[in-house]
């Protein structure tokens, strides 16, 4: 009779799991940042960061779980951000310089985006990271690369599941962590930050690849690698969003690129010098490429997410695996997940829910001279 009762709760424990497997866990996603600008053209392979669903920031470098109504943090390697290593920002900052959906405009020329970028930089970051912190300029970084993204380049996000122990666990590390810089672009860049942190996630999964980047991360490299460990791990339930530049200041963003790539073919002042040094080398690069370097990824028919339908990638993940893509989602076949989120969208993502700990940007200031 005992061992019947013990088998008996087993069962019953284990349907509770299969009933309500959801509860304890949450999104995250990869930030695949396209490169822009002339800085874009010297350096083609663009930006990489972390989105967190379930995690915010208390202050820029430090975190913790979000409240209700909040809709998370964008966590990656910055230079120049006064000696910090990585910064956290809240998701609507990061890509849009204002704290909600609402606040966000169509279109936005140069002077308006300079406005609101300074009254972000002013309102929440002045006081919480010094008032030394730069600008930043073409060559260098500073805190004009942490908010406001999407009115200067195409992202694209590879959404993710975590659970709760996980992001738990992620919080306590990152808040004893040394926070301090050691940035450098060959081994210590943005991409090679979001490798360790898919290494916590996923333990020993992304390593450094000699080819075809020479031993350099690379955001795109990144990105391939979660969608190869997706396809072989199913649970991970890998989605690829689309977030389109906002146009009105910058030329359009342009593909991330390996160093391959960009030694070999897309950058010709690069491709010529080689080829006129050593047309050896040159080839040895282009046929790095060819092999090795091509990253396919998956970017047909991805969603598209505007600034008021971001709950596709904060809310949860109800979706039917494709079976052409081996555990990579189309984002064709999320189902009911995302409709029931949109009517808690508006509230979900307006200044009315969403708990801020500093003081909310004024939209009005936007429109002074």
């Amino acid at each position: 009779m005992r061992k019947f009762r013990t088998t008996a709760l087993v069962l019953m424990a284990l349907a509770s799991l299969a009933l309500f497997p959801a509860q304890n866990r949450a999104q995250a996603a990869l930030l695949m940042e396209e490169p822009y600008g002339f800085f874009g053209y010297v350096n083609p392979t663009g930006h990489n960061a972390v989105y967190f669903e379930r995690i915010c920031a208390e202050t820029p470098v430090k975190l913790r779980r979000c409240a209700p109504g909040e809709p998370g943090a964008v966590i990656s390697r910055f230079q120049g951000i006064s000696g910090y290593d990585w910064v956290a920002i809240p998701l609507f900052a990061h890509l849009y310089a204002v704290d909600n959906a609402a606040q966000v405009p169509t279109r936005a020329d140069h002077d308006t985006v300079t406005r609101m970028l300074s009254l972000y930089y002013e309102t929440h970051l002045l006081t919480s990271l010094g008032g030394k912190l730069t600008a930043g300029g073409m060559f260098y970084g500073g805190w004009n690369d942490l908010v406001g993204q999407a009115y200067m380049r195409r992202i694209y996000a590879f959404r993710f599941e975590t659970s709760e122990e996980q992001d738990n666990a992620f919080i306590a590390r990152m808040n004893d962590s040394d926070n301090r810089s050691h940035f450098n672009p060959i081994y210590k860049n943005c991409a090679d930050f979001v490798r360790d942190v898919f290494n916590f996630y996923f333990p020993h999964a992304f390593r450094r690849k000699v080819f075809p980047d020479m031993g350099i991360t690379t955001p795109k490299q990144t990105a391939y690698q979660l969608e190869r460990y997706a396809r072989k791990h199913s649970e991970v339930q890998l989605t690829v969003f689309e977030i389109p530049q906002i146009p009105g200041w910058r030329r359009l963003s342009h593909s991330n690129e390996s160093v391959a790539q960009s030694l070999s073919l897309s950058t010709t002042g690069y491709a010529i010098a080689i080829a006129a040094a050593n047309p050896y080398i040159a080839g040895g690069l282009f046929v790095d490429y060819l092999v090795h370097g091509r990253y396919p990824l998956t970017h047909g028919h991805q969603q598209l997410l505007s600034p008021d339908n971001l709950f596709a990638l904060i809310g949860p993940t109800r979706s039917k695996q494709n079976s052409a893509d081996n555990g990579v989602l189309a984002t064709g076949a999320v189902e009911n997940g995302a409709a029931e989120m949109q009517v808690l969208a508006s509230e979900q993502l307006g200044p009315k829910v969403i708990i801020d700990t500093h003081q909310s940007i004024n939209p009005a200031k936007l429109q002074e001279p």
